[in-house]
């Protein structure tokens, strides 16, 4: 649930002017989504909302430019050592195994780790397809999901 409230997020802010925390929360209710203010401010916190000058001196929430990664590394280093068990390449796509349950959790860390060569993900219960940009960007790409699981 949280992950689609967070994705709702992105989506209204983007397509809509919204000002304060109990907009967003309006928002979110016309969506089928019921949160408190509190869970709003997290969420703002977590996803780096930043507000924006728009007009008349108002203010409107927004994206920040600025990507950072949602997991410390150290983190991300210990979910790849415990859930993935193979990996596989071919051309600019390459699949991770996971243990069944962890492939949702993998392809996050995949997904927010603000890699130029990642276009996206495909998670299963066990399984992610990760599409690179081309097929020269894979042994890099390797050579990092080593690492993470070496360290």
């Amino acid at each position: 649930m949280k992950r689609y409230r967070i994705m709702k997020i992105k989506e209204i802010i983007q397509n809509q002017v919204i000002e304060t925390q109990e907009e967003l929360a309006a928002a979110l209710k016309k969506e089928g989504i019921v949160v408190t203010q509190a869970t709003v401010s997290r969420d703002i916190k977590e996803l780096m909302l930043i507000k924006v000058p728009y007009k008349d001196r108002h203010y409107r929430y927004a994206l920040s430019d600025e990507k950072q990664n949602v997991m410390p590394k150290n983190h991300t280093a210990m979910l790849f050592q415990q859930a993935v068990t193979k990996i596989d390449s071919s051309m600019n796509l390459v699949v991770l195994h996971t243990i069944p349950g962890s492939a949702s959790a993998v392809a996050f860390a995949i997904d927010h780790a603000n890699s130029d060569v990642v276009i996206g993900t495909l998670a299963g219960d066990d399984t992610i397809l990760i599409i690179l940009k081309s097929p020269e960007d894979v042994p890099v790409f390797l050579e990092h999901i080593q690492g993470l699981l070496k360290s």
